[in-house]
């Protein structure tokens, strides 16, 4: 299998066929796979040869699209990076994964300006934007239509697709490396699970197309026969329009996004009445948000996604039936047809049913390894096994509950972020002596990253100056958004700071200690 098949498939069968849509700019298949080509070509006229890595920092848009099939076409490999970090965390991973072209956007120009200058072996920056092409970057536009269509290489099978970057628990994000195999997997075995998806159906896309979640969404509904819709970005206004607007059939969001739309004054006066499926994941949905989403969109049918990126990314399914009962809405579902997924104790032995442990999963969906990061690999890929972190149980029906996490991570607003991240930053600041971040429950994002800090003596430093410090060196979504001053932090006899300890005051009423 290879990822650019599905667009020869609907080249042969449907070439007329509206594929994206941004706006009032609606490109055919036919359209589609004549720019894909030529890109391709371009790209390799500006050196990219087998196995080279090609970023991109941008909004969801047509070109986004184009770019995840040119690369493979080319026969190079992806590096979507996320559009929310730092100039200073884009420069890590680019140095990092040897990234000798980038793709930015009119949003991301001034970055990718940046870029260029602190990333030696960056060789060109490509502008895929509406607007003026910056100096000393290459236009897009005039890039395709300069250049010779090129023949797919049909990279697949095991070959490298792409590394994708996540957050890193020593401080330093890490790219995680998957093949076609494993990302063509991942997304028929979901599939399979039943009606996820539709089938010639409008697809909207608003959550990022750098996740792994994004990209899993468009490629179902690619393979499905999807009209790909893209919004740059998330407003609750902007995607009640469009789901209106557009007819829309089908669209991925997180509970944040859901919790606003159905905040929005205006969510009562749409036509929503299109909308078949809407996947959701992050996190399990609060009992009274689901109620009042699917009042608003009592023609769609719910299935939730757990996963991570080192699972190409789903792990398990909890299904549209599945959500007629409340005793499985806070369940991750079921294992999806194409992994294996048990619960295991410290010496990896699994564990009877109901009894807590950590989740693990194995199937041809998973990661190759870390870019660069041997030993990582051999501790997350131990036993053969994908060891996620997340702690939870298995009840006797198959469905999984994740109650906690043994890794150091947060998940606020839909994105990942390691405490270690945040620390490292934090420790930074003159007026910090110690320091431990942690989740506590958000309404508004599901969990919230909050510090708290020993101050040095005479210092008093206050969440919004914490804040605006962090944001100079991680991504504005990783800095604290609450914080708390202590005089010292528990400490268990290993020397390890007791964040279960910190976090009991703010989970005792939730029954765990994760959203």
């Amino acid at each position: 299998m290879y990822l650019t098949q599905y667009l020869h498939t609907a080249m042969r069968q449907d070439p007329e066929r509206p594929f994206t849509v941004l706006g009032q700019r609606v490109r055919t298949v036919a359209e589609s796979a004549d720019r894909v080509r030529r890109l391709a070509g371009a790209l390799r006229e500006l050196g990219a040869t087998t196995g080279d890595r090609v970023a991109m920092i941008g909004l969801n848009s047509d070109r986004y699209v184009e770019y995840l099939l040119a690369v493979p076409w080319a026969d190079a490999v992806l590096v979507p990076l996320n559009n929310r970090w730092s100039v200073a965390e884009m420069a890590f991973a680019i140095d990092e994964a040897e990234i000798r072209l980038l793709l930015v956007d009119d949003a991301f120009a001034e970055a990718g300006s940046q870029l260029r200058r602190r990333c030696p072996g960056l060789e060109a920056v490509v502008f895929c934007g509406d607007g003026e092409c910056p100096e000393g970057m290459l236009d897009y536009e005039r890039l395709i239509a300069g250049s010779e269509p090129a023949e797919d290489a049909q990279r697949g099978g095991g070959e490298l697709l792409g590394v994708f970057y996540t957050g890193g628990t020593t401080g330093t994000p890490k790219g995680v490396m998957l093949s076609h195999d494993s990302v063509l997997m991942n997304a028929i075995g979901s599939l399979a699970t039943g009606d996820l998806v539709s089938t010639s159906g409008r697809m909207l896309h608003v959550a990022p197309m750098f996740h792994l979640a994004g990209i899993f969404v468009w490629l179902t509904g690619t393979i499905r026969g999807a009209t790909h819709v893209l919004l740059p970005r998330f407003t609750p206004e902007g995607v009640l329009e469009a789901l209106e607007e557009e007819a829309i059939t089908d669209v991925l969001l997180v509970p944040t996004m859901m919790r606003m739309m159905v905040d929005h004054p205006d969510s009562g006066a749409r036509d929503l009445s299109r909308v078949r499926h809407i996947l959701y994941g992050t996190s399990p949905i609060a009992e009274s948000l689901l109620s009042r989403v699917r009042a608003l969109f009592a023609n769609a049918k719910f299935a939730q996604a757990y996963g991570m990126t080192e699972l190409a990314p789903v792990a398990t399914v909890l299904r549209p039936a599945d959500h007629d009962h409340p005793e499985l809405r806070r369940s991750a579902g079921r294992a999806a047809p194409h992994a294996e997924v048990r619960v295991v104790d410290e010496e990896d032995r699994e564990v009877p049913c109901g009894t807590m442990g950590e989740i693990v999963v194995r199937g041809d969906h998973m990661m190759l390894g870390y870019w660069k990061r041997e030993h990582d690999t051999a501790a997350a890929l131990r036993g053969g096994w994908m060891h996620t972190g997340d702690a939870g149980y298995m009840d006797e029906r198959g469905y999984f509950y994740v109650v906690d996490r043994l890794k150091d991570m947060i998940v606020s607003g839909g994105e990942n972020v390691y405490s270690a991240e945040v620390e490292n930053a934090l420790l930074k600041h003159s007026s910090v002596a110690a320091c431990a971040v942690i989740g506590v429950p958000d309404d508004r994002w599901g969990e919230r990253v909050h510090a708290v800090v020993v101050p040095h003596p005479g210092h008093e430093p206050g969440t919004e100056e914490l804040r605006a410090f962090c944001a100079e060196r991680i991504a504005a979504y990783k800095s604290p958004r609450s914080s708390e001053l202590v005089d010292e932090l528990p400490i268990a006899a290993t020397g390890k700071i007791l964040k279960r300890e910190l976090r009991k005051a703010h989970w005792a009423s939730d029954g765990r200690q994760v959203h």
